[in-house]
């Protein structure tokens, strides 16, 4: 099994969702998170006063699939995150040893 965490835009987040509900994705994980990259922030003006935004709001979402699926789930995800700006975000894989469904105790491809 596989995790995927992929950190987007948090606008491309429904599309993304959705994507994955019609690929057969059953569930994942969103969450809002904040961070930077290459560009490190950006300039606003309020009221008249520049300020420097350090942290950029992003959301970031993670998905439990099995091995033959991650590349498939990964070209889902860049394919409706790309927006073709600077800041689109990352996706990344990382292997996952066990899973556990709490309410019932399955262990393996069955908690997915």
């Amino acid at each position: 099994m596989k995790l995927i965490t992929a950190v987007v835009k948090p606008f491309r987040v429904d599309d993304i969702k959705e994507a994955l509900r019609t690929f057969g994705i059953q569930g994942l994980t969103v969450t809002e998170a904040s961070g930077y990259g290459r560009q490190r922030g950006h300039t606003e003006v309020y009221r008249g006063a520049e300020y420097q935004v350090d942290l950029v709001p992003k959301a970031r979402i993670e998905v439990l699939v099995e091995d033959g699926d991650a590349d498939d789930v990964i070209d889902v995800i860049v394919k409706k995150a790309h927006t073709g700006k600077i800041g689109d975000g990352k996706v990344w894989v990382v292997p996952v040893e066990t899973v556990v469904r709490v309410r019932t105790g399955e262990r393996g491809p069955d908690a997915i």
